[in-house]
């Protein structure tokens, strides 16, 4: 028998990518709502029901009104918004750190945060090997494409009068992924987070500079932690420059350590719409279903 999944905000960009990856899967029914239908909360309420799995891509509020709308034991979640991140009775969805065996058990998964997904991959093997302090001062740059930052961004993008080259945002010290950063990787504060937008759709690239590490050391750690992954990946470096869609169009993510004896950059790229949005939502969605953890997605 089939599993019926809904897509509770499939006409948003992570719904859109999420459709795309199941579109042409067999093993699933899809269920499908008009646009009229989609605004009417009883429709919504009988899809959330009658679905064995949900996925939400939905703003935090309306996310956390969706699973108040699901009345029955057995309807499963996974919620791409930031509302249940860092919330009791949820499972972080994050198979490599998280373990597949949690995410394919639980009930209730959040998906990660595109850019906590690159900054707790690079930092948190690190952290629960304690070669980085619980009391460790962190910083992290990061850029992404301008997709993840919903309507209105794409729209100021791809304004062919006066598209931004760069966009450097979160300029208050209160990005919405900082929580799950800190919290994800057992941090006593919260990293100095500074991320940017750049004119290209998609792509990410994940910074975070440390002293007192080697390369060796710390990709022999990942190596470790996510040896078996058929998402993420340690790398060598070809060369002394990264692009940021250097993992565009794929649902992989890729680690680099680059140090010259004293000073080390821990470098994750991602497609922040793949593994850091629908990618990993697809693959979370295998896990809870028995699936292979990779059906469906883009290597």
């Amino acid at each position: 028998m089939k599993s019926k999944i809904f897509i509770d905000g499939a006409a948003g960009t992570t719904g859109l990518e999420i459709r795309e990856r199941l579109a042409a899967r067999a093993d699933l029914e899809i269920i499908a709502l008009g646009e009229v239908q989609r605004k009417d909360e009883k429709s919504r309420r009988d899809a959330l029901n009658a679905a064995d799995l949900v996925i939400l891509c939905l703003p935090d509020d309306a996310a956390r009104a969706a699973v108040g709308l699901i009345e029955n034991r057995h309807t499963r979640v996974i919620d791409a918004s930031t509302a249940h991140r860092v919330a009791p009775g949820w499972v972080y969805g994050f198979p490599e750190l998280a373990g597949a065996s949690a995410i394919a058990e639980a009930r209730f998964v959040s998906n990660p945060g595109c850019y906590a997904t690159g900054f707790i991959a690079l930092v948190a093997p690190l952290a629960r090997a304690g070669l980085i302090g619980v009391d460790a001062a962190l910083t992290c740059n990061a850029v992404s494409g301008y997709s993840g930052g919903g309507r209105a961004m794409i729209a100021a993008f791809e304004d062919a009068d006066a598209p931004p080259a760069w966009r450097s945002y979160a300029l208050g010290l209160a990005h919405k992924h900082v929580p799950e950063m800190q919290f994800r990787c057992g941090l006593a504060l919260p990293p100095l987070f500074a991320p940017a937008v750049v004119n290209t759709y998609r792509g990410m690239i994940v910074d975070v500079p440390l002293f007192g590490l080697g390369a060796e050391q710390v990709c022999a750690v990942w190596s470790e932690a996510y040896d078996g992954s058929p998402l993420v990946h340690v790398e060598n470096l070809s060369g002394d420059t990264l692009s940021v869609d250097y993992a565009a169009g794929r649902d992989t993510l890729s680690l680099f350590a680059l140090s010259n004896g004293t000073q080390t950059r821990l470098v994750a790229a991602l497609d922040n719409l793949g593994k850091g949005a629908a990618g990993a939502a697809v693959q979370n969605l295998n896990l809870m279903l028995g699936l292979n953890e990779a059906a469906g997605l883009r290597l």
